[in-house]
């Protein structure tokens, strides 16, 4: 059954337990088993970076003040470190943290270690410089000079941190609005040539690491374990990958002013294993185009033959692939994300998308499994005439028993809502749509301070969070 634009009535919808319900929790129970496993694994990782430290007889070296400052910087630079292979790691797009995690948390969570790295590289810097300045009782500047100047390795290390200062400041959303994606790319890499950078100290300075001991192997097997999987999962798999499938531009549609629609073929799709909600990263092989990378979520569920994308036009690098022709050759990686069936809890699917959000939306609804009434799409738009897909979506709600609601209307000028400001003075939340939060799965796509919206909204009808899923249209 479709519900038709303006309607936002109250009922009540039941959802019974199946046995297909029983198989989305025990998938759920099970992906919540590995996240654990997960953390357990990061966490203890620091733990064990710590306890060889100590074990090692860093315990000791707390004699003094000029020993104890010293160590200290010793134990900052080793957590420090640790955490930055663990962010690494996070944003290496391994295939078993991307199908427990999802693209979002793991990318989230990246971003959360990034301040406590940099505090904790800074005060490394601090506390050596003022224990190495106490032990040979001189001042902070000259110790600097004398470690950069006479040290080996140590003007490496302070480029190094140079680098992570530079990141930290680029990742500020004020700062890093103002760069282009791929400036923006080019900058975050320097990560990587940090952690290159600060290397070569840590086994050439202050014998911490001698050879034979535990911290030698444990750093030497972290070390390798983060390059190998940047090596393989960010470069060496979408490079074989895409020469394998030979993906080319088949066809460009154009769907409205300034959003348009492209459609790509290649050899054995399917074996991709793509599925509705992912995305993947596109660079278009055409002249000026090659060197921009593109985040695109699928707007079609993949049928074997075609992936289809759908762009919205913000700027001069996604206006120029309205123009691609048929035949472009593509470069691809992915495809990425838990914004699939893969992260169903329960039976009920609630489908809510604004903007560019509701192509995988769309996608979505096509590829789910769901009964007639079991499923619920709302779509978010200033205007009835900016409903992505229209036609489509509702074709698929018609064909597939599921209700499609349109908020369509401008915001509320005082009240911060995810809904048009008429539907908030009329008391709609997103109770009012007649699912039941502890039954439904929530799927949500747009802009990133309106999703934001309507999880919190979500979270006070009752939906548990391991029920909402989310992917974002934000730097």
């Amino acid at each position: 059954m479709t519900t038709y634009p303006g309607t936002h009535g109250s009922e009540s919808v039941a959802i019974l337990p199946s046995a297909g319900g029983r198989a989305f929790e025990s998938r759920a129970h099970a992906r919540a088993a590995r996240g654990d496993w997960i953390n357990v694994a990061m966490v203890g990782s620091v733990a064990l970076a710590v306890a060889l430290f100590l074990s090692d007889g860093g315990i000791y070296r707390f004699t003094s003040f000029a020993e104890s400052m010293t160590s200290m910087g010793i134990l900052t630079g080793l957590i420090g470190t640790n955490l930055i292979c663990l962010m690494l790691l996070l944003a290496a797009r391994i295939p078993v943290v991307d199908r427990t995690m999802g693209h979002d948390r793991a990318l989230a969570l990246h971003s959360s270690l990034g301040k406590p790295v940099l505090y904790l590289l800074l005060a490394h810097g601090i506390f050596l410089t003022i224990g190495y300045a106490a032990t040979d009782g001189s001042n902070v500047v000259s110790e600097t000079v004398t470690l950069i100047g006479t040290v080996a390795d140590m003007p490496l290390a302070y480029i190094g941190l140079a680098l992570f200062v530079l990141v930290a400041i680029s990742s500020v959303v004020a700062v890093r609005r103002h760069f282009l994606y791929e400036v923006w790319q080019v900058i975050h890499l320097l990560t990587y040539a940090g952690t290159a950078a600060s290397i070569p100290h840590q086994f050439s300075t202050g014998g911490l690491f001698l050879p034979g001991t535990a911290q030698r192997w444990y750093w030497l097997a972290l070390y390798t374990l983060t390059a190998s999987s940047l090596l393989v999962f960010r470069f060496l798999v979408p490079l074989i990958t895409s020469l394998q499938h030979r993906v080319r531009v088949h066809s460009v549609r154009h769907e409205g002013p300034g959003i348009f629609s492209v459609t790509m073929t290649g050899n054995n799709l399917q074996s991709l294993n793509a599925q509705a909600g992912q995305f993947f990263t596109w660079r278009f092989l055409a002249r000026g185009q090659w060197w921009h990378a593109h985040p695109l979520s699928l707007s079609a569920a993949p049928d074997g033959t075609s992936l289809r994308v759908t762009i919205k036009a913000t700027g001069k690098g996604t206006a120029r692939l309205g123009a691609l022709r048929p035949g472009t050759a593509v470069y691809f990686e992915g495809p990425y994300g838990m914004f699939t069936e893969n992260a169903r809890t329960a039976e009920g699917v609630l489908l809510i998308g604004s903007g560019s959000g509701m192509a995988p939306i769309r996608a979505l609804l096509e590829g789910l499994t769901f009964a007639s009434g079991k499923a619920t799409v709302v779509l978010r738009a200033s205007r009835e005439t900016g409903i992505l897909h229209q036609s489509e979506i509702e074709r698929l709600c018609a064909e597939r028993g599921a209700r499609l609601f349109y908020a369509a209307g401008a915001r509320h000028p005082f009240v911060d809502s995810w809904l048009p400001g008429d539907w908030v003075d009329q008391g709609t939340t997103l109770g009012s749509f007649g699912v039941d939060p502890a039954r439904t799965d929530l799927y949500v796509c747009g802009p990133g301070a309106w999703t934001d919206l309507v999880t919190q909204d979500a979270e006070i009808q009752g939906f548990k969070a391991s029920a909402i899923h989310h992917e974002r249209f934000s730097l």
